[in-house]
């Protein structure tokens, strides 16, 4: 990956980087295992915590985890936490043993004011189509959605009018999750994995961002 010193470095990355996204699935993209990936921090020890965990998308069976543990190099500053979480989990992507067909993150990709979150990083890193399926909004504004799983609307730049990303409902009368294509994906794709990995719509979020968001945060216990 790429480093940065400053803000004004690592935007000048996310521009140039920009540049080089794919937002269409590879020929004949099927995937059947599917990585999340989270990072746990511990400010007091300047540490981060990254956990890996591949899910088979037809049986829903963990096949795979792995973690890593880095000092922390970037500070926390909104809109560029590429800097800040990629390091580390490159590390513990690099522990796999087997490539995963697909990467969903905790976090955005397109809807991101310089196009260019994490989502869109790391499949660039990565090389593999990478999905952002946030908890909350970071830029955009979501239309009206119904309460029944599966309901999409879309987020829009209210300063260009651009559609950035959806509203995806994956539980029935719960709060929607926000979705953008990172790399190698495209919406309907991204809404149609996504909603696989919350079945039975028992959770707002994916197994693949539940799970790694348990493991990193294991890990910060244990060391």
């Amino acid at each position: 990956m790429e480093q940065a010193g400053t803000v004004a470095e690592a935007r000048e990355i996310q521009v140039r980087l920009r540049e080089r996204l794919s937002f269409e699935p590879p020929p004949g993209f099927a995937p059947r295992r599917a990585a999340g990936a989270d990072v746990a921090f511990d400010k007091s020890r300047d540490l981060a915590f990254a956990a890996v965990v591949v899910i088979d998308l037809e049986s829903m069976e963990t096949l795979e985890t792995a973690t890593a543990v880095m000092p922390i190099t970037f500070p926390y500053v909104p809109g560029y936490l590429s800097f800040r979480e990629l390091p580390v989990l490159a590390a513990a992507w690099e522990c796999l043993s087997v490539p995963p067909d697909l990467a969903v993150l905790d976090a955005h990709g397109y809807a991101h004011p310089r196009r260019m979150g994490l989502a869109c990083h790391a499949g660039l890193e990565f090389a593999v189509p990478a999905i952002g399926c946030a908890k909350s909004i970071l830029c955009g504004q979501p239309g009206p959605l119904s309460e029944q799983r599966g309901a999409r609307a879309p987020l829009v730049d209210p300063s260009t009018g651009e559609e950035i990303g959806w509203a995806l409902r994956t539980r029935t009368s719960v709060r929607p999750v926000y979705l953008s294509v990172g790399h190698l994906i495209d919406l309907p794709t991204a809404a149609e994995l996504v909603l696989r990995l919350t079945p039975g719509g028992r959770y707002r979020f994916p197994e693949t961002t539940r799970r790694a968001d348990r493991l990193a945060a294991e890990l910060k216990r244990s060391r």
